[in-house]
């Protein structure tokens, strides 16, 4: 019988287990960051830069520079250096916030938003065949496990706080 945390149900794992997911991972890991690395310099930015304009454009409105310090984990001194390299190259511009002119806002400027689209469009066409492979039990399944390594992942990366 396995023994309960919560509501979730706790099963032991297998040494070999344990090792085929922490390679899978891995894997995982590095041909993520190599495929990014490949769509920012098709971008003409860094990596960092990149992973900033996207966590930018996915919040879907402007935010501050400590928003996106926060959300990246860098500090805010290194996200002014990436912002600014954002503006300079025309995929940022800093606006004053319309509630509080005091505040400097980060605004995505995305002039060929289908440029963006096009560097994923295979990855997007990629995963849905995969995903067609499986039931839609299955695929919640599959969400709910990434889904829970990611929040454990935040856990681990906040143990690294930057300060500035």
């Amino acid at each position: 019988m396995p023994e309960t945390a919560g509501a979730k149900a706790v099963y032991p794992v297998s040494d070999e287990e344990l090792a085929r997911f922490s390679w899978l991972g891995r894997d995982s890991s590095l041909v993520t960051v190599m495929f990014h690395a490949r769509v920012a310099e098709q971008l003409g930015l860094s990596t960092t830069d990149h992973k900033c304009l996207d966590l930018a454009a996915r919040g879907g409105q402007p935010m501050t520079a400590g928003r996106i310090a926060e959300l990246s984990g860098l500090s805010t001194g290194a996200v002014t250096g990436v912002i600014d390299r954002l503006e300079r190259a025309g995929y940022v511009r800093r606006v004053r916030d319309p509630h509080d002119r005091r505040k400097v806002l980060v605004e995505v400027t995305l002039s060929d938003p289908q440029r963006f689209a096009l560097l994923f469009k295979g990855v997007s066409e990629m995963m849905a065949r995969v995903l067609s492979h499986y039931t839609p039990e299955q695929r919640e399944l599959l969400f709910e496990y990434g889904s829970e390594v990611l929040a454990q992942m935040r856990k681990e990366i906040a143990k690294f706080a930057v300060t500035d």
